[in-house]
């Protein structure tokens, strides 16, 4: 399948869901190697592809995790400068609360390993369970994020992030 990421000479748009699990009041976060900045997990929707199978995809590709998806909560448009920072990214990103079907598949405590495929790169990605009451004290993008966690989960909110 392809991925729904178009690239002009200009710009870069992308379409992304990403998973809010939350398990003993910790949520599920992502970050590269060698970065400080987490993300929420997720991925690109394939052409063809509902979000939900996109994000059922994703999460058995990077951290064999079957999850159930539950409610959207955000629809973010967000811009950032894209992987290599030349181009401007327009991303619009749908983020849903998500649980795991079985909780024995993944470490529920401690940090672990999963791998990201993007584009034609594959790399290591770390997930770590961030205490929701510590969300305040750590790199998250996008930075609405950390608000909308705060908030709680009550609906579908909207929000714009401009880089």
């Amino acid at each position: 399948m392809r991925d729904i990421i178009f690239k002009t000479d200009e710009y870069v748009f992308s379409y992304r869901v990403a998973g809010l699990l939350i398990h003993n009041n910790r949520i599920l976060l992502q970050r590269p190697i060698n970065n400080t900045a987490y993300a929420l997990p997720g991925g690109h929707v394939e052409l063809g592809e509902t979000n939900e199978e996109t994000l059922i995809r994703e999460f058995k590709e990077e951290i064999n995790a079957n999850i159930i998806v539950d409610s959207l909560q955000w629809v973010g448009e967000i811009f950032f400068p894209w992987l290599s920072g030349n181009k401007p990214c327009h991303q619009i990103c749908l983020y849903y609360k998500i649980e795991l079907a079985d909780d024995k598949c993944i470490p529920l405590k401690e940090a672990f390993w999963g791998t990201e495929q993007l584009e034609d790169s594959s790399f290591k990605l770390e997930f770590s369970w961030v205490d929701i009451n510590r969300i305040s004290d750590i790199e998250l993008y996008p930075v609405d994020a950390k608000r909308l966690i705060a908030e709680g989960f009550h609906g579908v909110k909207h929000f714009v992030y401009k880089e």
